[in-house]
């Protein structure tokens, strides 16, 4: 099979000045075929993005690549071209659209002024054939009315419409290889749905090959033809998605597919890499019985949030973020709550942590009332509602050790007694999370994106809430170690009977965390219930469309398609 692009013996490694040289790559081989799609699947750090800046040649001023590598498109090899022959190739021949759209797109442009540029450069286009050109590539990806829409800001447009932009600018020039780096990661699943058929129908029309990233098994066994896998800078396997996903070989893929929470699945604790690079310890324990009889611990009724919005120097609209909210959560058990973006969930959450105003309705937490209260009353009810943010790093004080992060809140809320007591609680905490007293004087950014996930459950539930929410707190971890914060979530619900307003996304992820669930639509409740009967028979059509939307992963119809 002829090949589009084929990267031989590709090893990076990174200048970390006193730190000394970082090897990222060690010595990486694939083919991307033509008119088709080769996945790159592996753990964060496994060296997928590195491959690909690589072949894009975007890496940072302190990458060296080894001589003997080659990245050969065309007979060319890429390593080897000045950078105004690279400037030529790259943009027109090879794209790339990357995981987030905001921070690729210029904000101070409007969408037409960026997709024309592209065109001038690499086209030739003059300003004019430019424009309406652009206006037939954002129809082509399915921007509503373009001639209107052309003049828009990114800011603009929903996250999917912003990434059918970064499309449109990759495809302006009908390239070669499309390279697509996560392009998925931080969509609902319906808009992710709309993209992947969106790459799929543009791949045919302009029979382009596709490079395709992702930690998203169930996308790659839909999408792929061809799948690498990766694991610290090396490549563990490779072979068709039918063989990968069939028959896979090496423990590590094996652990990749096993790690993801699977609809027709019914675990306890999800397997992560551990149990299948040590087979011997390997367990998979039934899921157990929802819990019914646990004390009704928060009740929330007729709850609402508005937004008073200026539209004109005299005009105002009013957006009704959630509306009429009615449910109750009992002790032990993980209410989820899902829909698509812009739907309520956070705002729901949000209004519970006490972290925004209650615009209407009431929330009783153990007979205990949250709204209409002072300041000093929330303050002293704040300890018994936590909130476990999307994004560790951003939640986490860059200039706070970690021994003072968990242990602030103590000192705020007054609790561990003095300052040996308390260091000793945040000792605890460490550990029961597994990351031991060396983390203590350590910083932020001196740990993984899982790491940094568990101090945010660590200074969570050091105050010992009743209640924690639980808001997209896995959706940006790759499957192996989203696999082990559910289980360390699990663990810690079962040790102290927590309860879980458990926000996502992620329906799989819903399904294997919740015992009852609400599906949010437009800031209402659209169905409620348990979560193993929403999920085996949904009543509403917007919960039967999320239901539909998710990644169905290699199926006997993908394998038929691929014959």
């Amino acid at each position: 099979m002829t090949a589009t692009l084929q990267v031989k013996n590709l090893k990076v490694s990174f200048d970390m000045g006193r730190a000394g040289i970082q090897h990222a790559l060690h010595g990486v081989s694939f083919d991307v075929p033509e008119q088709r799609t080769l996945a790159l699947v592996g753990e964060s750090g496994s060296g997928k993005s590195v491959s690909a800046l690589s072949i894009s040649r975007l890496l940072p001023d302190n990458a060296l690549i080894d001589p003997s590598s080659q990245i050969i498109s065309q007979g060319v090899d890429l390593l080897k071209l000045s950078d105004t022959e690279l400037r030529k190739l790259r943009g027109k021949d090879i794209t790339t659209v990357f995981q987030d759209p905001m921070s690729s797109l210029n904000p101070v442009k409007t969408i037409g002024q960026q997709i024309a540029e592209v065109l001038m450069l690499h086209l030739g286009l003059s300003p004019k054939q430019a424009w309406e050109q652009t206006k037939a590539v954002l129809d082509e990806v399915g921007i509503p009315d373009p001639a209107n829409r052309i003049n828009a800001y990114p800011h603009e447009l929903s996250g999917g419409q912003q990434q059918r932009v970064m499309i449109a600018i990759a495809i302006a020039c009908q390239p070669r290889l499309l390279i697509a780096d996560e392009p998925t990661t931080a969509l609902d699943v319906t808009v992710q749905r709309q993209i992947i058929e969106l790459l799929v129908r543009l791949q045919d029309k302009h029979k382009m090959s596709m490079l395709f990233i992702s930690h998203d098994l169930g996308l790659v066994a839909e999408l792929a033809h061809e799948v690498v896998v990766m694991r610290h800078g090396e490549v563990r396997e490779a072979g068709s998605v039918e063989a990968i996903f069939n028959q896979p070989k090496d423990p590590y893929t094996q652990a990749l597919l096993a790690c993801r929470p699977r609809l027709n699945q019914d675990y306890d604790r999800l397997p992560v890499i551990e149990d299948f690079m040590n087979p011997a310890g390997r367990t998979l324990t039934p899921k157990a019985a929802a819990s019914t009889d646990g004390d009704v611990l928060l009740t929330v009724d007729s709850l609402a949030k508005d937004y008073v919005i200026k539209t004109g120097l005299f005009s105002r609209k009013t957006v009704h973020a959630v509306q009429d909210a009615s449910f109750s959560l009992r002790r032990g058990q993980t209410l989820g709550v899902v829909g698509e973006s812009g739907s309520g969930k956070s705002t729901l959450g949000l209004m519970l942590a006490q972290l925004l105003q209650v615009t209407r309705g009431e929330v009783t937490l153990a007979g205990h009332p949250l709204t209409g209260q002072s300041a000093a009353q929330i303050r002293a009810m704040r300890k018994k509602v936590q909130i476990i943010f999307q994004n560790p790093y951003a939640s986490l004080n860059p200039r706070f050790t970690v021994g003072r992060i968990l242990e602030e809140p103590l000192k705020i809320h007054g609790l561990g007694g003095d300052e040996a007591a308390r260091q000793a609680l945040v000792l605890e905490w460490l550990e029961r999370v597994g990351l031991g007293a060396h983390a203590l004087h350590k910083y932020p950014h001196e740990f993984s994106g899982g790491q940094r996930q568990r101090i945010s459950i660590a200074r969570s539930l050091i105050l010992q809430p009743e209640i924690v929410v639980c808001d997209e707190s896995v959706s940006a971890l790759d499957v192996s170690v989203q696999a082990t914060i559910l289980n360390l979530l699990k663990d810690l619900q079962k040790e102290f009977s927590l309860a879980y307003l458990f926000i996502s996304h992620d329906l799989d992820v819903v399904r294997f965390m919740s015992d009852q669930m609400i599906v949010m639509k437009q800031g209402a409740i659209v169905e409620r219930g348990a979560a193993a009967d929403i999920y085996a028979n949904p009543q509403h059509p917007y919960t039967q469309e999320l239901l539909g939307a998710i990644p169905k992963g290699w199926t006997p119809e993908r394998a038929a398609a691929l014959a």
